[in-house]
């Protein structure tokens, strides 16, 4: 009876240094978590803080703006006395530089997501003659900047006499490399090529085998796609800066900077509570689309990471 006494309970002293093993690596691990959690605050704030600023910057006056601290609010709340004289300076001239950017993202950041699409799912599920090539290509595409490309553009388009027109900023919008790779990476992994084969057998022709079978798959890269071209063309400045000549083809950020810059002209008007203004309500749209399309947005970029 001693001796199975002392056999059973030697397992358990034996298990008593692994335990105490754990222990010590649970400080280690709660201080890496706390460090990771300033770490991650410090980014939140630094992030958040122009944001904040904004906000509170367009509740004021001009004259708020001068004699108030910029974190804080001035006794004066003037923000929808803001917003409205956002819409009615120069005859509303805000509103046209909205609906120019409207266009140019429906037509250009839409039409750049559509292609992307298309030659995303041809190159992952067709096999042709220079596929390899064409990889190379857009790999090269993806690595040049925009920028370096708006002057040859511009030479281009003023052959054509399409400069200081909407297609000058549309066309070169419909174009995206990095959303044409995201694509044709998402596709090669979100479309089982025997679900392709099942349609094929039951008389479905390409096109509907795309529309009906693939592009339901292909949403959340989809979404994805179409949230990058947005803020890109949202957002761009200098391919309009050197297009366009005339104000009222101007999108937002090239007419609120207008407005900034009016004040280091001869006799123009000092607005900046307006242009603060401006900025906000530019910004509203995009904060939207992101908390209405986060979770198609975040599926897209997981998708095909594990492989089952």
């Amino acid at each position: 009876m001693t001796t199975t006494s002392v056999r059973s309970t030697a397992p358990l002293r034996s298990t008593a240094p692994r335990l105490r093993a754990v222990r010590r690596h649970i400080p280690r691990r709660s201080r890496r978590s706390a460090l990771l959690t300033v770490l991650t605050g410090v980014v939140l704030v630094y992030s958040l803080l122009p944001l904040v600023w904004l906000l509170i910057s367009a509740t004021k006056s001009q004259q708020g703006l001068a004699r108030s601290f910029g974190l804080w609010f001035d006794r004066d709340f003037d923000l929808w006395h803001n917003i409205g004289a956002t819409f009615t300076y120069q005859d509303g001239v805000f509103g046209r530089w909205l609906l120019n950017t409207l266009l140019y993202v429906a037509v250009g950041a839409g039409g750049a997501t559509f292609l992307a699409v298309l030659g995303g799912y041809a190159l992952a599920k067709f096999a042709f003659p220079g596929r390899r090539a064409v990889f190379a290509v857009v790999i090269g595409a993806v690595a040049v900047p925009g920028t370096a490309l708006a002057v040859p553009t511009f030479l281009m388009f003023s052959k054509m006499g399409l400069t200081d027109t909407p297609w000058a900023v549309i066309i070169p919008s419909l174009i995206s490399p990095f959303g044409l790779y995201l694509m044709w990476v998402f596709a090669t992994e979100a479309i089982p090529t025997e679900l392709m084969e099942a349609a094929r057998i039951d008389g479905a022709s390409e096109l509907r085998t795309f529309f009906q079978v693939a592009l339901p798959l292909l949403a959340p890269g989809t979404v994805t796609v179409l949230l990058f071209t947005t803020v890109s063309t949202w957002n761009n400045y200098f391919l309009p800066l050197i297009m366009l000549k005339d104000p009222d083809w101007y999108p937002l950020t090239l007419g609120l900077d207008s407005w900034n810059k009016q004040a280091q002209t001869a006799g123009g008007e000092a607005i900046p509570h307006l242009v603060l203004t401006g900025s906000l309500l530019t910004i509203v749209p995009l904060i939207a689309a992101f908390l209405l399309l986060q979770k198609y947005w975040q599926s897209g970029l997981s998708a095909g990471s594990v492989k089952e």
